[in-house]
């Protein structure tokens, strides 16, 4: 269905997307995900065309974006960030005015006006000048105007920014009904949502894609993790020494705890592994006596903070090799 192929933005020296490909199949959510500031709105105004690529294609439907622009189009329907609404016309006066956009034939524009307006429950605001309306209902008159003429696709960015949690909790139902008869992209940086919404997920940090999975895998190797707190007495490198013998640890962490000779264990463990013993044992051995433990399971908003923050991290390092390059 969308096919986006190397994919770049650059802003003079800032790169907004950083060679980014996925493909989107027919008849399903498609959650983009990412923190603010990742580079969403901009691969999404790029995908139906509101700016241009510095490289790479998207191709809808077996057109690109760029060279049949109107063919491509044809299969879009698009709610911005900020819905484009004319706020002097009336709810009915607008659809009209987008019906008339998109060429639908005039024997049909009636009754598909009316059909998309039931659909996204505005039949009663048609006469309500759009300034006058709730933030909640001008979302939904956004809503409804990418709807109209039933494109295959519907592209959604941050569509339930502002809204209050009753507004929230409809749009995302409206959202899970349009599966029926569409492709959907929901752009959001609320995992919840995604989660709640989607059947598949790609997250984005700084302009990469750095996952792609279903919701419910994503939920696996949550699941799968565990970490295990501790705070211990004694000789840094001893704790370090005695737990790098645990084959089943994955990472050690060793911070400065306020406790005068203490300090802060955070370990990372293989699959549904209990360490806890085995832990007490070799801290015994090595005479570093365990003041606290706590084991906790990993969240997926820790997976994706942990996802996001890791390309966040190797970014800055480029930047400073680069400069340091430089400075030679």
């Amino acid at each position: 269905m969308i096919e986006v192929n190397n994919l770049v933005k650059r802003y003079g020296d800032h790169t907004a997307v950083d060679h980014l490909s996925f493909k989107i199949e027919k008849g399903k959510i498609y959650g983009f995900l990412g923190p603010n500031g990742a580079g969403k709105s901009t691969t999404m105004n790029m995908i139906t065309g509101y700016i241009a690529s510095t490289e790479g294609t998207v191709t809808i439907d077996g057109h690109d974006i760029l060279d049949e622009p109107e063919q491509a189009k044809k299969c879009i329907g698009y709610l911005p960030e900020m819905p484009p609404l004319y706020f002097d016309m009336t709810v009915g006066e607008y659809m009209n005015f987008v019906a008339d956009l998109k060429k639908i034939p005039k024997d049909q524009k009636k009754s598909m006006v009316e059909e998309v307006m039931e659909m996204v429950k505005i039949t009663d605001m048609k006469n309500r000048l759009i300034k006058n309306l709730s933030k909640g209902y001008r979302q939904r008159v956004g809503l409804a105007q990418a709807i109209l003429g039933y494109p295959e696709v519907i592209i959604l960015d941050e569509p339930t920014v502002g809204l209050d949690p009753k507004q929230i909790i409809e749009i995302r139902d409206l959202i899970k009904s349009l599966k029926k008869k569409h492709t959907v992209i929901l752009s959001s940086h609320i995992l919840s949502e995604v989660s709640a919404v989607c059947d598949y997920v790609l997250i984005i940090s700084h302009g990469k894609l750095v996952a792609s999975d279903t919701p419910e895998n994503l939920g696996k190797l949550a699941e799968g993790s565990n970490t295990l707190n501790l705070l211990v007495k004694g000789d840094k490198d001893h704790i370090r020494i005695a737990l790098g013998q645990i084959s089943d640890i994955k990472d050690i962490k060793i911070e400065d705890a306020k406790e005068e000779h203490a300090w802060n264990v955070m370990l990372s463990t293989k699959e549904d592994m209990d360490i806890r013993e085995e832990v007490f044992f070799k801290m015994a051995d090595a005479h570093c006596p365990i003041l606290e433990m706590q084991s906790k399971k990993v969240s997926l908003e820790e997976i994706f903070l942990e996802l996001t923050e890791d390309d966040k991290k190797k970014k800055n390092e480029k930047e400073t090799d680069k400069k340091e390059g430089e400075n030679k």
